[in-house]
């Protein structure tokens, strides 16, 4: 039983947001103070991540713990740690996380055959306790990507043969 009335729970959930989230900004403050610069939300992309990293071709989604069934495994439907399933209307919310899971799987899939790397980063992820240790793995992560896009292949220096080396000595030694 909701212990909300209809009205009361329609203005809760209206004022759920979808952009400029408390995890978001948390995650765009990180980056920009490290130097990463992205667009917001772009809507040219499936699934309009909420951040988007073109120097680095990568995509990245703040996802909330609830919203998208963090940990929830869905033949039981059981709670996680961060994500527990209300037991009112208990049907509804399974299939509506259920969908988001499955939902967010063919976004990447498509952004991945795109090109694109994507990254998710998880409200619980963002707590105090491991916040600074989330970014900086974010950063290593975008780094390394970065780096290996942009590899280059050495060219071996080519090996001098012992005839070679012996017309190279004498040429110093005169």
């Amino acid at each position: 039983m909701d212990k909300l009335s209809t009205e009361q729970r329609h203005k809760n959930m209206a004022a759920i947001r979808g952009k400029d989230t408390k995890p978001e900004m948390i995650v765009r403050r990180g980056l920009w103070s490290r130097g990463f610069r992205y667009r917001l939300n772009s809507p040219k992309l499936p699934g309009h991540p909420d951040l988007v990293l073109r120097k680095y071709r990568t995509c990245i989604f703040i996802n909330g713990c609830f919203w998208h069934g963090h940990h929830v495994d869905f033949p039981q439907a059981e709670n996680s740690e961060c994500c527990k399933i209300p037991n009112t209307n208990r049907e509804f919310w399974v299939a509506k996380i259920r969908r988001n899971q499955e939902r967010d799987i063919e976004e990447q899939k498509a952004l991945a055959e795109m090109g694109w790397h994507c990254i998710t980063v998880w409200e619980c992820e963002l707590k105090p306790k491991v916040r600074e240790q989330t970014l900086k793995s974010l950063a290593f992560t975008l780094n390394k990507i970065w780096l290996e896009d942009h590899r280059t292949t050495a060219i071996p220096y080519p090996q001098l043969e012992e005839e070679d080396y012996d017309y190279a000595r004498a040429a110093e030694e005169k």
